[in-house]
C-alpha cells in the first residue's frame, strides 16, 4: 500500500495546504504539514499573473513540481487539470508528472475552456470520456504508489445526484480517491460523505469565497473526509501583503514603514537555507581559493614552454 495512500486511509484528516514553487513548499513543509497539494490555479496566479481557466501548460507544472521536489520530501498532490487533453494526453500527463515526482494527480472532467471548479459556467465532458482517461492513466502509472484523485465537477452542471453516479464510475475506472467538487451547503458535504466515504478516500476542497462553506479539518473528518485542501489561500494572502507592500513603498519611498511585516536579509537567508549551503560549499571546497587552483596549472604550462 502506498504511503499517501496508507496516510489517508487513517486518521487525523490529511491538511494538504497549497504551493506555488519552491519557497512555499519548504515554508509548509517547516510548519509541519505532511503533504502539500501543488494547485494548478496558483501557478497560474502567480506564473502567469492570470485566471484559473486552464492556461497553465503540462510542463509548466512538471517543472514547478520537480522544482518543489528538489526543495522538499513531502508527498505532493498534484493538479492534473483535465489530463491536457485527451486520453492519449492524459497518460502522457501521468508518465510525465510521475517522472518529476507527483505522489498523486488529481484530474477533473471539465471540457476546454475549463475553469476553477467555484466558477460558474462550467461545461463537462461525458462520464465514459473521463472513465476512459482514469484507466488510461492506471494504465501508465509505473508505480501503484502514484495515485489518482477524481475529480467531478458535475454538481453545478448535472445535479448533485449525477455527481455521485460519475464518482462512483470514476472509481470503478480505477480511480483511488474521489473529490466531489463545490458543494453548496453543510448538507452536500455530509451527503457525499454518506454516499461515498465508506467506499474510498474522498477529499474536500476549501476555498476563501467559494460555493462551499468554509469548513474546518476536525469537522470534515466527523462527515468521513480523508483529504482536505487548501489550494489557493497562500496566494491571497501573499497577494494582499504584496499590495500593501508596493503601496506603502510607492508613498513612503522607503520600505522603513513596512518592516514589521517583512522578514529582513537574514531572517530571509535563514529560511532558504543559506547558511546550510554555505557549510556545504566550505565542506567541499578545497583549501585554495578557486581562482587560483584553476590559475596553477595555467601558470606552469606557460612557463614550461618559455
Amino acid at each position: 500500500m502506498s504511503g499517501l495512500l496508507d496516510r489517508v486511509s487513517r486518521n487525523p484528516i490529511l491538511i494538504a495546504p497549497g504551493v506555488f514553487d519552491g519557497l512555499t513548499a519548504s515554508l509548509a513543509a517547516a510548519a509541519g504539514f505532511e503533504a502539500l497539494y501543488l494547485s494548478g490555479a496558483a501557478v497560474a496566479y502567480t506564473r502567469l499573473g492570470r485566471p484559473d481557466l486552464g492556461l497553465t501548460t503540462m510542463s509548466e507544472m512538471a517543472d514547478t513540481l520537480a522544482l518543489i521536489n528538489e526543495r522538499v520530501d513531502l508527498p505532493v498532490i498534484v493538479d492534473a487539470d483535465t489530463g491536457h487533453g485527451n486520453v492519449l494526453n492524459a497518460r502522457r500527463t501521468m508518465q510525465v508528472y510521475e517522472r518529476a515526482g507527483a505522489a498523486a494527480l488529481q484530474v477533473e472532467d471539465q471540457r476546454f475552456p475549463k475553469r476553477c471548479g467555484h466558477l460558474d459556467d462550467k461545461m463537462l465532458i461525458a462520464a465514459s470520456e473521463m472513465a476512459g482517461k482514469i484507466a488510461a492513466m492506471a494504465d501508465a502509472r509505473r508505480s501503484p504508489d502514484t495515485l489518482i484523485i477524481a475529480r467531478t465537477d458535475a454538481i453545478a452542471v448535472e445535479g448533485f445526484e449525477a455527481a455521485l453516479e460519475r464518482a462512483d464510475l470514476y472509481l470503478q475506472a480505477g480511480a483511488d480517491a474521489l473529490f466531489v467538487e463545490a458543494p453548496r451547503s453543510s448538507e452536500e458535504l455530509a451527503r457525499i460523505a454518506r454516499a461515498l466515504a465508506d467506499r474510498a478516500p474522498l477529499m474536500a476542497n476549501m476555498v476563501e469565497g467559494g460555493a462551499t462553506p468554509i469548513t474546518s479539518a476536525d469537522d470534515l473528518q466527523a462527515l468521513g473526509y480523508s483529504i482536505v485542501i487548501f489550494p489557493g489561500g497562500i496566494v491571497r494572502a501573499m497577494a494582499r501583503t504584496a499590495e500593501a507592500y508596493y503601496d506603502s513603498l510607492k508613498r513612503h519611498g522607503t520600505n522603513a514603514p513596512f518592516a514589521d511585516r517583512m522578514f529582513d536579509f537574514a531572517g530571509m537567508n535563514a529560511r532558504v537555507g543559506t547558511p546550510a549551503l554555505l557549510d556545504v560549499a566550505k565542506r567541499f571546497a578545497g583549501d585554495e581559493p578557486a581562482d587560483s587552483a584553476v590559475a596553477a596549472p595555467l601558470g606552469r604550462a606557460s612557463g614550461g614552454q618559455s
